[in-house]
């Protein structure tokens, strides 16, 4: 796939190994890590457990990383996922990834983040509400548009602004990802020690179940597997966007060599932060506390951690905090989405206008206005972990095929040059594909709303397939 453009002006090779690291961390870090750990924490009713989730979440991401590295190496070019499933399956497998991306997992991803920006900056200063009857008010008698309208438009505002910062250049986009991630990755650190070393916390807070444990789910068939599989599907949120690295080929630097090195160090450093911030979490609040904390929708477990030991002074640095680390994470995920929507044009499969580099900024200007439009719509769809469960039971069905992939190239390509291998092949791919069945299956009868919603926007795709082949 050529980093050309349908009127000549080429992308620029603007990321090395650690601009790259720094992109994918950026990608990464996001929400998942302030809010998650209270609806694992509901899930499962114990602190050890909830550890033990992230820590499989993190081993499972691995897998995929490992695998998807010799990919990315023998297909490094810009569409991530798109180029390596037209690849390794052909034609429309890509097109319906490409097009998933854009109804529901990288548009549902860029508008949850958003949300919880607009959440944190309420925390600061009081957005509106219309309050009343609209805050209930159904469309199709699923979706409540009007509910938070103040936290909604704000979630808007920062997509349509960092639309326009990537418009303008990568080398915005990539500044943006470098100040914001190296802020980020320094205060998630100053929380750590400030929660394990000024707290009232203690050990046995990390180590004691609610008071209601075991939840009524384990009593069920397979009832622990349950818990664990929707416990990890929210911990899986945290750790979205590592493949997003792909988005960017025709960006990077030396490729070949750089893409799986960026991927395997990025998710060790990401995961050894997840497992420090939760665990300094759970060391402050008690998991009955934690549990209340999930029932309130609008409430960030980070700010609650904070709050107890830091005061209002805390929160309101925790929120500060917490926009900082959501405007960095969208506009990550705006700069490298858009480029799967403009590898899609540039085969033909998506509106021609998206495969339009600009001739000033030499970016993909056309795909990044279409793309950040539909994520505005999807922040008036749901709430957050609507949005993010949706886009997680999305995103690993196409996860599932790319790992198989590597069985394919292997028997395609067998020849190719291949500076990396899957360590550790064929258990380490397997073991990947046998989670994403079971945690597919399992979504599909613990959260049939947001699976069935996700099914439908990717079946959306086709009759859209039919008219780009029409027009190609």
């Amino acid at each position: 796939m050529s980093s050309n453009s349908t009127n000549g002006t080429k992308l620029v090779k603007y990321f090395g190994l650690t601009t790259g690291i720094v992109l994918l961390i950026s990608s990464i870090i996001g929400t998942g890590v302030y809010k998650k750990v209270a609806p694992m924490a509901l899930n499962l009713e114990s602190p050890e457990l909830v550890l033990l989730a992230w820590v499989l979440a993190g081993l499972v991401t691995l897998l995929g990383v490992l695998t998807v590295a010799e990919i990315a190496m023998l297909i490094p070019v810009s569409g991530g996922p798109f180029a390596y499933l037209r690849e390794i399956y052909g034609e429309k497998m890509g097109y319906f990834y490409g097009w998933a991306s854009f109804a529901c997992i990288q548009s549902a991803s860029t508008a949850s983040i958003a949300y919880v920006f607009a959440h944190s900056l309420n925390a600061v200063v009081s957005l509106p509400i219309l309050g009343g009857e609209w805050e209930t008010m159904t469309v199709l008698g699923i979706f409540t548009p009007f509910s938070n309208l103040g936290v909604k438009l704000v979630a808007v505002c920062l997509i349509l602004i960092l639309m326009a910062v990537n418009y303008r250049g990568v080398h915005q986009g990539g500044r943006v990802a470098n100040v914001v991630t190296s802020i980020v990755i320094v205060s998630l650190f100053a929380i750590i020690i400030a929660a394990l070393g000024f707290s009232d916390g203690s050990l046995a807070n990390v180590t004691a179940e609610s008071s209601t444990y075991p939840p009524p789910v384990f009593e069920e068939n397979f009832g622990f597997i349950k818990a664990l599989f929707l416990a990890m599907l929210a911990a899986f949120w945290a750790f979205e966007g590592w493949m997003n690295i792909g988005f960017v080929g025709d960006e990077i630097r030396n490729p070949t060599v750089n893409i799986p090195k960026i991927l395997i160090i990025g998710i060790l450093i990401v995961t050894g932060i997840y497992l420090l911030v939760n665990f300094s979490y759970l060391y402050v609040i008690p998991v009955d506390q934690m549990v209340e904390i999930a029932k309130q929708e609008n409430t960030i477990a980070a700010v609650e951690v904070i709050r107890a030991f830091g005061g209002d002074g805390g929160v309101l640095a925790i929120s500060v905090l917490i926009v900082i680390t959501t405007l960095g994470c969208t506009n990550a995920t705006i700069l490298t989405a858009a480029r799967v929507y403009y590898a899609m044009a540039e085969k033909g499969l998506f509106f021609k206008k998206a495969a339009v580099v600009h001739r000033k900024f030499h970016t993909p200007g056309n795909a990044l206005i279409m793309f950040s439009i539909w994520a505005c719509v999807l922040v008036f769809s749901g709430t957050f972990d609507q949005l993010t469960d949706m886009m997680v039971f999305a995103q690993f069905i196409f996860y599932g095929l790319v790992v198989y992939g590597v069985f394919v190239l292997r028997k395609k390509m067998p020849d190719a040059p291949r500076k990396y291998r899957v360590l550790g092949f064929p258990v380490v791919p397997i073991l990947f594909l046998l989670f994403c069945a079971v945690l597919l299956g399992n979504t599909l009868m613990q959260r049939p709303r947001e699976a069935g919603l996700g099914l439908l926007l990717i079946a959306l795709g086709t009759p859209f397939y039919f008219l780009f082949k029409r027009s190609k």
